[in-house]
């Protein structure tokens, strides 16, 4: 396991060993992550990225927080997943808006993403996610050695690497993404 320097005051274990701390579509999915994936368990109650960090003295800069963004062309709805760092926002009214081609997009409505992921709100992730959606790396997230990302629930969250991440099935690392 690695020696993860950004789990605070946390002790991350492999996420492998604990497939029933993660959403479902996760734990189908970990598989497909190159390199080591800790995770570490939290007070649901604490998911939210800034208590989180607090809580558990993680840095702010090391959280990755992954957005559901829709739009819609010619009838069809389009979903794309976004990952930023925390300490940034995704653009969502440019840079996402042009890669799905799609007049406006926008957040994905909350039931809407829960229902599509199989993920609880505030735990959604880029790992598992539907294998015909974009996700869409900012190149910051891209370049972190260690990233907390969700886990799928409330009750846990993932360690990875940026590269493990931009190395998922559909990621496509852009810069400019975050502001």
């Amino acid at each position: 396991m690695s020696s993860w320097t950004i789990a605070g005051t946390l002790t991350p274990v492999p996420a492998a060993d604990h497939p029933d701390l993660v959403a479902e579509p996760v734990a189908k999915a970990l598989s497909s992550l190159e390199g080591p994936v800790g995770l570490v368990e939290i007070d649901p109650n604490l998911a939210d990225t800034a208590e989180f960090c607090e809580a558990y003295s993680s840095p702010l800069a090391a959280s990755a927080n992954c957005v559901v963004v829709s739009g819609k062309r010619a009838g069809e709805v389009r979903y794309a997943a976004a990952l930023v760092l925390a300490t940034t926002r995704a653009d969502v009214n440019n840079v996402i808006r042009r890669r799905l081609d799609v007049r406006k997009a926008s957040f994905a409505p909350m039931d809407e993403a829960v229902a599509l992921t199989g993920m609880a709100y505030g735990g959604i992730t880029p790992v598992g996610l539907p294998s015909d959606w974009p996700i869409l790396i900012d190149s910051a997230v891209a370049a972190s050695p260690e990233l907390i990302i969700g886990s799928g629930i409330r009750g846990s969250k993932l360690l990875v690497t940026g590269s493990a991440l931009a190395a998922l099935p559909g990621a496509e690392v852009i810069d400019g993404l975050a502001r």
